[in-house]
């Protein structure tokens, strides 16, 4: 039976949601474990340059992986797949546009897109992928998954209710107050199963103005572009929508301690690489040396130029 009354609860959005159409989910990694089940895979080759995230899947679903490595330019390698096998592809940054990744697609057929850095670039048609909203908004968990592979199994809904303090408390108070909360949410998603997206959470992103995001991102970006391309060793394009503006410099660690001390909070995205690689491998030294800068919708121009003129000091 229906509840009327009563005192009143969140309100209910209903402004247009962006992936309205795809397979709505509770967590990235369980949309590769959706794809895994649903295709039957049982190798993957996936790039070092990545978090522990997508092997613990693939671990847990039985898939054999094999690891390749990236270039400067986040591509893969040349690299041969193995009959059955199929190709992880992480759109770094937002750096691979679909043209590039329609390369891919044709040249290597068995490809899984992971876009969890490319919100707001549309999938190619025909090519599984991978949307994460938890690095782009204000929610707790929730991802979309694009793919004309369905498994048969009764997906139960996800609740998120529990997991919204570490949110509400950054609203109203600091973001290093909570930042345990914060860590805890990311590591339940290690044994949660697939479910479907909770209520929560697709209430909250119908209640979004994607296109006011999708501005300020890619505004962002370029403003922080046009003060410090000259020292990043990354040559990059412009990012609709940006995830953050990765600035690859020498003494990356160090200035990303520097930054901390003024309350600017730079992460180290996969320090999972630093184990796997050695020193003397490419993408160890992206992950210690990249400085994933914000640039997301909290922040204007003046606030870029402010973040600018703290790592160019930091640099000395």
């Amino acid at each position: 039976m229906r509840e009327i009354g009563g005192y009143i609860e969140l309100d209910r959005y209903a402004l247009p949601m962006l992936h309205e159409g795809a397979v709505a989910l509770n967590c990235g990694r369980n949309g590769l474990a959706y794809l895994v089940r649903a295709r039957r895979i049982k190798k993957m080759a996936i790039p070092k340059f990545l978090c522990g995230s997508v092997s613990s899947v693939c671990e847990r679903e039985g898939v054999e992986i094999r690891l390749y490595s990236t270039g400067m330019d986040f591509m893969p390698t040349d690299t041969a797949l193995d009959p059955e096998e199929w190709l992880y592809v992480v759109n770094y940054y937002g750096q691979l546009g679909n043209d590039v990744l329609e390369d891919l697609a044709g040249k290597y057929g068995r490809i899984i897109v992971d876009n969890a850095q490319a919100y707001f670039q549309m999938p190619l048609e025909g090519v599984d992928t991978i949307y994460t909203c938890r690095k782009f908004f204000g929610v707790a968990d929730g991802a979309f998954l694009y793919t004309d592979a369905m498994i048969e199994e009764e997906l139960p809904r996800d609740e998120s209710f529990e997991r919204m303090r570490f949110l509400l408390g950054r609203f109203e108070r600091t973001a290093s107050e909570f930042y345990p909360e914060y860590a805890a949410n990311n590591g339940l998603f290690a044994e949660e199963p697939i479910k479907k997206m909770s209520r929560l959470t697709e209430n909250l992103l119908h209640g979004i103005d994607y296109g006011e995001t999708r501005r300020r991102r890619t505004e962002n970006f370029a403003c922080l572009h046009e003060a410090l391309q000259k020292m990043n060793r990354l040559q990059l394009s412009a990012a609709d929508g940006a995830f953050m503006y990765p600035l690859y410099i020498e003494g990356g660690a160090r200035i990303r301690r520097e930054l901390q001390k003024d309350g600017i909070y730079v992460p180290m995205l996969w320090p999972d690489v630093l184990a796997v690689c050695g020193e003397g491998e490419l993408e160890h030294d992206m992950a210690d040396n990249i400085l994933p800068l914000p640039v997301d919708q909290r922040y204007c121009i003046e606030d870029m130029e402010y973040l600018a003129q703290e790592v160019l000091r930091c640099i000395g």
